[in-house]
């Protein structure tokens, strides 16, 4: 019989969170993504969200596991710590990166009680003069997460959500 790896149980947990909210009305899902990665053996499961069609902010959940922790798990290596990495990822839009970022930053920071490190990658097609730029906000946590992280994703979804929020009424 299959004996769940610590992937498939994060995940099944993450999904059924984010689904619970969509059947709330809270949020929609616009994208779901369950890859394997068949040249490294990878695994990724990504669900991304918004509060209503049409906001510009849409927050993504993103679960990745490399072979080797895959490898660490399944063969029982017992000097071998196997875990996944999450990500927290916003995709918004700003019209002045000089000014919105740091202000985004700051209020996300606030948000999520300084806990993950904040990225924002700025973007725009090459040849046209942006009227805004898009902004892909990565909330990294710096470790691996494993089975004793699953009473910490009611938290994380909440402030994903709370982050939502706040791009879309700073848009507004």
């Amino acid at each position: 019989m299959f004996d769940p790896t610590i992937y498939d149980n994060i995940k099944v947990v993450l999904e059924g969170a984010v689904y619970d909210l969509d059947l709330e009305g809270k949020i929609i899902i616009t994208r779901r993504e369950d890859l394997i990665d068949l040249s490294s053996m990878s695994r990724t499961f990504a669900i991304e969200f918004a509060r209503k069609l049409g906001l510009p902010s849409q927050a993504e959940i993103y679960l990745h596991v490399h072979l080797s922790d895959l490898a660490a798990e399944i063969l029982e290596n017992p000097t071998a710590k196997p875990g996944c990495t999450l990500m927290i990822k916003l995709h918004t839009h700003v019209e002045d990166p000089e000014l919105d970022c740091p202000m985004i930053e700051a209020q996300l920071n606030a948000i999520w009680e300084q806990r993950p490190r904040i990225t924002q990658q700025i973007s725009y097609l090459y040849g046209e003069q942006p009227e805004e730029y898009r902004n892909l906000i990565t909330h990294s946590f710096g470790r691996k997460i494993d089975e004793s992280h699953l009473d910490d994703f009611s938290d994380l979804i909440d402030y994903a959500f709370q982050s939502l929020v706040w791009l879309d009424e700073r848009g507004a």
